[in-house]
C-alpha cells in the first residue's frame, strides 16, 4: 500500500522543472519581501516610508519602501500560487521577467529625479537586479516550457 506522503514524493520527483523554477522565484521574492521590513536586514530602517524617495537599504545595498516590499511579496505568492501548473508558472515566469524588465526601464528613466513619476526608490544596485531577474526568470521560463512540452506524452496515450 502506498502512503500519501511517498506518492507527494513520487509526484514532486517528477515534477516539470518549470514549476519548480517558478516555486523557487517566489519563495525567493516572498523572502526578500519580508527582510525588506525586518530592522537589521534593512538599515535605515527607521527611515522606510510607504513610496517615494526612502533611505532605507535592504541588506545595505538596495533601496527599498513599503511598497517595494509589498511588490515582492505579491511577486512571491503569484509565483508559489502559479507554480501548480506547467502554463502558469510559465506565464508567471515570463510576464514577471517582462514586468521586471519595465522596472529595470523604470529605473533608468527617472531614477532618483525628485517628482511624482518617482514612486519606487530604486538605486543602481536595484537597476542591476531587476535587469537580473528580468533575464533569468524570461529564460527560464521559455527554456523550461520549451522542456517540458518536448517531454510532455503525445495527447491521446
Amino acid at each position: 500500500m502506498v502512503t500519501g506522503v511517498a506518492m507527494s514524493r513520487v509526484g514532486a520527483l517528477r515534477r516539470a522543472p518549470v514549476r519548480t523554477a517558478a516555486y523557487v522565484v517566489g519563495v525567493v521574492f516572498l523572502a526578500l519581501g519580508v527582510a525588506g521590513f525586518v530592522p537589521g536586514l534593512t538599515t535605515n530602517h527607521d527611515a522606510l516610508r510607504f513610496a517615494g524617495d526612502s533611505e532605507a537599504l535592504l541588506f545595505g545595498v538596495f533601496a527599498v519602501s513599503v511598497l517595494h516590499n509589498i511588490i515582492h511579496l505579491l511577486i512571491g505568492v503569484w509565483g508559489v500560487v502559479t507554480a501548480r501548473s506547467v502554463r502558469g508558472a510559465s506565464l508567471f515566469l515570463v510576464s514577471g521577467g517582462v514586468f521586471y524588465m519595465v522596472l529595470w526601464f523604470y529605473g533608468l528613466v527617472v531614477g532618483t529625479a525628485p517628482g511624482p513619476a518617482n514612486f519606487l526608490p530604486i538605486n543602481t544596485a536595484d537597476g542591476w537586479l531587476h535587469l537580473c531577474s528580468a533575464l533569468v526568470m524570461t529564460g527560464l521560463g521559455f527554456a523550461l516550457t520549451r522542456k517540458a512540452s518536448q517531454t510532455r506524452p503525445p495527447s491521446g496515450s
